[in-house]
């Protein structure tokens, strides 16, 4: 019996990693929910797990919607390069950009945006929160995928190609900066990793990239709160009480979990010690009630997400696909790591989520609509995979009798 017809395809890969992902984002933020003032955990979710379960269905419901999509309409990438080019200014992208622009400057506006925290990040959407800088991450990556590939510039030159893209770029890292420095980051450090990836001239790059770093790290050392969260990296325990709490915290989440973890519920942590516990420190969570083994899961399903995007850099044909593969691939991949990071307390804390598995209604349908993409680029490849074999028999000539 041939069992090689049971073999994965590489999309399905994708889907079984977001499904596992989604699923553990609602089992975690369930158990993270439940405090020492709540019910006991138990079948019944409470309200931040039934909340993560609605956002999650309708996560994966885009991410399916939109794999059946073909992403090249993104570009209008009909074959005719004078028509894309002369078109740009009507593609889906540069109007996502602009929407994105749009956005995240009325995010800044007093009584538009909401506060909380003291951080304006979040816009009223009927009765739900909206977070621009959710859009302005996803935003960049297809504007940088179109105009690394299909662009109505020449990149090799500074003034009439490189600074048109990187313009919109900059301005919209500005005012997410406003807003989030962490996301802010992630953004400049997904849109270089695009930009070396789509062979942008080195000498062109020195001029932008060395300012963008002086002024973050300007921005570190003129921030007060940010600064602290620097210096009480560096040592948790000289103010463990203040800004090194949340350190000293997920520190203890790991070694109460050991390797089989305190079981799934039992987690003392989330009892009111370990602040953001279902958003920036949810990695903390699933390590000390599912212990080493459920960091090795979290970590696995990311790794899967990366090896689909290897994939697709592989057999992807046109450009634009393998860029936009590449950009999906990245921010997914480095807003993970750094969440992972900051939860072992590798790196100073940048507020950002875990991608599918924290709490937050925006994040988790913005991102399943990117992995969707992404999926639509993986069955492209796959379709014309397969009808690939179907045409060869036609080349074959017959033997000789």
């Amino acid at each position: 019996m041939d069992l090689s017809i049971y073999r994965l395809r590489t999309s399905d890969v994708l889907v079984l990693c977001v499904i596992c992902l989604l699923a553990l984002g609602v089992l975690m933020v369930q158990s993270a929910s439940v405090n020492a003032a709540s019910e006991a955990w138990g079948w019944r979710l409470s309200s931040g797990g039934s909340t993560q379960l609605k956002f999650a269905i309708a996560s994966f419901a885009i991410f399916l919607v939109m794999g059946r999509l073909n992403y090249t309409k993104l570009a209008q990438a009909r074959g005719a390069e004078q028509e894309t080019r002369g078109n740009w200014h009507k593609s889906p992208v540069t109007w996502l950009l602009i929407v994105a622009l749009i956005c995240n400057v009325l995010v800044l506006i007093p009584h538009v945006g909401i506060t909380w925290n003291h951080a304006s990040r979040w816009l009223p959407l009927g009765p739900w929160q909206f977070q621009p800088s959710e859009l302005a991450k996803w935003g960049i990556v297809l504007f940088l995928s179109y105009f690394l590939t299909r662009g109505p510039v020449n990149l090799d030159k500074f003034f009439k190609g490189f600074v048109p893209m990187v313009m919109p770029v900059a301005i919209l890292c500005v005012l997410v900066v406003i807003e989030d420095f962490g996301t802010a980051m992630l953004i400049g450090m997904c849109a270089l990793a695009m930009m070396i990836c789509g062979r942008v001239r080195w000498r062109h790059l020195l001029v932008v990239v060395p300012p963008a770093l002086a002024a973050g790290v300007w921005i570190l050392t003129h921030t007060e709160y940010r600064w602290k969260r620097v210096t009480a990296f560096l040592n948790p325990y000289a103010a463990p009480q203040k800004e090194g709490y949340q350190m000293i915290q997920s520190f203890l989440s790991f070694a109460s979990g050991g390797v089989t973890g305190r079981g799934l519920g039992n987690g003392v942590q989330k009892l009111g010690y370990l602040p953001e516990d279902t958003t920036d420190f949810i990695f903390s969570v699933i390590c000390e009630e599912i212990g080493l083994f459920g960091a090795l899961l979290t970590v696995a399903l990311f790794l899967g997400i990366i090896y689909v995007t290897w994939q697709a850099l592989r057999n992807k044909r046109d450009d634009f696909g393998r860029m936009l593969a590449f950009g999906v691939g990245t921010m997914v991949s480095l807003q993970a790591l750094i969440n992972i990071a900051v939860a072992t307390v590798s790196v100073p804390d940048k507020g950002l989520s875990l991608p599918l598995v924290s709490a937050g209604g925006t994040g988790l349908i913005v991102t399943g609509a990117a992995l969707g993409l992404l999926l639509s680029i993986v069955r492209t490849d796959e379709k014309a995979e397969a009808a690939e074999p179907a045409a060869a028999p036609a080349c074959v000539q017959p033997s000789a009798a």
